[in-house]
């Protein structure tokens, strides 16, 4: 086994960030775990740029909105992006 340098191509990613970013997707994922009202063991969550966002399927409109609100009341969340899906299908129908 051969060990290489790491290189970077432009900036190097800065850990703490990095750590951050795990540790609020981890709150919101905690979150939605404990609360009520929403069923999220098939909701998966990221965080894309400065905004959190959620996927995955749930069944019903209601969780939907229940993630939401419950992720953008997480102490750190800036904003939310949703796009959970009701029961495996989008909510206008496309896949």
């Amino acid at each position: 086994m051969v060990f290489k340098e790491q290189t970077f191509h432009g900036l190097e990613p800065e850990m703490a960030e990095i750590a951050n970013r795990a540790s609020l997707e981890a709150a919101v994922a905690n979150a939605l775990a404990i609360a009520g009202g929403i069923d999220a063991s098939d909701v998966e969550v990221t965080m894309e740029k400065d905004k959190i966002v959620l996927t995955g399927t749930v069944g019903t409109v209601g969780e939907i909105e229940r993630a939401t609100a419950v992720a953008k009341a997480v102490e750190g969340v800036q904003s939310v992006q949703n796009r959970i899906l009701l029961g495996g299908s989008s909510l206008d129908g496309t896949h």
